[in-house]
């Protein structure tokens, strides 16, 4: 067990206070660059769910009516200490997870940033004024916060996917019982201690870890003291989620999985195209929802765009993301790099060549090498499937048009990317892709400041940005008599 790891408390947090779970029962975190245990935390019962849900609804009222400016400095001062703690945060995420270490600082700044964005948000909560057509009613509408909200996070941004959700709802003031995955809950019990730390009142935050997501979360889902769910997923836990949510009419947030195609055209920088395939496609290892999973490039550029991103991705360093020197770490378990495998396998068998790459790491961890694949038909599963691993799969088009109904012909639309140097083509491609978010010779979108989310069955509302805090108010209409 290493010092980052030792500094974590591994209990419950309700109610402001930790403690065991019901029974006492614990859960193994591994690491995934070996995979033996890391350490163990609480393993939560459904009763501890509804626990955690008592202490949020009970501490609502008072933390609604908690000034604007005072929910703001306590983000403010959390913001400063997580950045403060960079190393603390990265290596706990480097443990857990498995990304490199540089890339672990880089989300926590990216994290962190949330909670300095929505400290800002916080004091500019507005309604409006304005007088009724006939002239005898003043029409008055404010914000008041959603109430107490379930926030489900996932594993592969252990904690930006948490500051992502927790800002705006402490901006809005809502209280809230978070469940982080149970692959990587550590950096989430590391995030409680810090928000207590700098003075979030009991109750405001609660956390609890669990294996069993669907027993602990569903009935605090159809609890009617819950006003609002927030999940970041995949699509599949996302529609059942919706389902449960209905007999409440709970708000939702739903951040799902994502297909994202990346088309390179023919007028493109080559060489930028590549820099920002690497980071559309290795940020995370692959493990992301707005990776790049398709690669559509002009026949005029194929060759030298695949060549060209597969000596790049052939040169990673794959191993332990605390080594010196790596930059590509492990997935997260062993049922990812099967399916990666899988994946690659299938795409082989019905024509693709392999160019690097193609096949699992031997010995511990679970580590899958960068693996380029050209001449990728229609019908190979990974161009339907979300890959979630270091895998491009290049395909060649010759038409614009046929280039925007193929990165369209899917159910998915969080997030896309493609280059060109051509202005009109640029407008013309961003309004015809169906997409919530279009990245224009970049690969990089996410951005604290941006509204962050997508279409079709990647879900609904959006996360960052002015659109953000949003999410958790309800609007009131006042009207009245002269």
């Amino acid at each position: 067990m290493t010092g980052a790891v030792e500094q974590v408390t591994t209990q419950l947090f309700i109610g402001g206070k930790w403690r065991d779970a019901e029974g006492g029962k614990t859960l193994t975190v591994d690491n995934p660059a070996s995979g033996k245990a890391l350490a163990t935390v609480a393993d939560a019962s459904p009763a501890d769910g509804v626990a955690a849900l008592a202490a949020a609804a009970a501490a609502q009222a008072d933390w609604a009516r908690t000034p604007p400016r005072d929910r703001g400095e306590i983000l403010r001062s959390a913001f400063e200490l997580i950045t403060q703690r960079a190393d603390h945060f990265a290596e706990l995420m480097t443990l857990e997870m498995g990304k490199p270490l540089a890339e672990s600082k880089g989300e926590v700044t990216y994290g962190a940033e949330f909670f300095r964005w929505f400290s800002e948000e916080a004091v500019r909560i507005s309604g409006r004024w304005s007088t009724a057509p006939n002239g005898v009613t003043r029409l008055v509408t404010m914000k008041a916060p959603v109430g107490p909200t379930l926030m489900i996070t996932p594993w592969n941004f252990p904690l930006a996917m948490g500051t992502r959700k927790i800002g705006p709802a402490i901006a809005a003031g809502c209280t809230m019982v978070v469940k982080p995955a149970a692959e990587t809950p550590l950096t989430m019990l590391a995030l409680a201690q810090l928000l207590e730390e700098v003075g979030l009142p009991a109750g405001v935050l609660n956390v609890v870890t669990t294996s069993d997501s669907g027993g602990v979360m569903e009935p605090l889902i159809r609890d009617p003291r819950t006003r609002k769910l927030t999940f970041t997923g995949s699509t599949a836990v996302g529609r059942k989620l919706v389902e449960q949510s209905a007999d409440q009419l709970l708000r939702l947030s739903m951040e799902l999985g994502g297909n994202a195609p990346f088309i390179v055209f023919q007028d493109a920088d080559v060489d930028a195209a590549v820099d920002g395939a690497m980071l559309a496609k290795m940020r995370n290892i692959g493990e992301a929802c707005t990776a790049a999973n398709r690669f559509l490039v002009h026949v005029d550029v194929a060759q030298e765009f695949g060549d060209k991103l597969a000596q790049r991705m052939g040169a990673m360093v794959v191993g332990n993301g605390l080594d010196d020197g790596v930059t590509v770490g492990p997935l997260i378990n062993a049922k990812a790099v099967d399916k990666v495998a899988a994946l690659v396998r299938d795409a082989a068998e019905r024509g693709s060549k392999v160019v690097c790459g193609g096949e699992p790491g031997d010995g511990e961890g679970f580590f899958y090498p960068p693996t380029v694949l050209t001449g990728v038909p229609a019908d190979a599963d990974l161009v339907r499937e979300e890959i979630f691993g270091p895998v491009a799969a290049i395909q060649t088009f010759t038409d614009e048009q046929d280039a925007i109904d193929r990165a369209n012909s899917t159910e998915y639309g969080l997030a896309s990317y493609f280059y060109t140097r051509d202005l009109s083509r640029t407008i013309r491609v961003s309004e015809g892709l169906e997409y919530g978010m279009v990245g224009v010779n970049q690969g990089i979108i996410s951005n604290p400041a941006a509204p962050f989310g997508g279409v079709k069955a990647s879900g609904y509302g959006r996360e960052g940005g002015f659109e953000g805090i949003e999410e958790y108010l309800e609007t009131k209409y006042v009207g009245l008599a002269l």
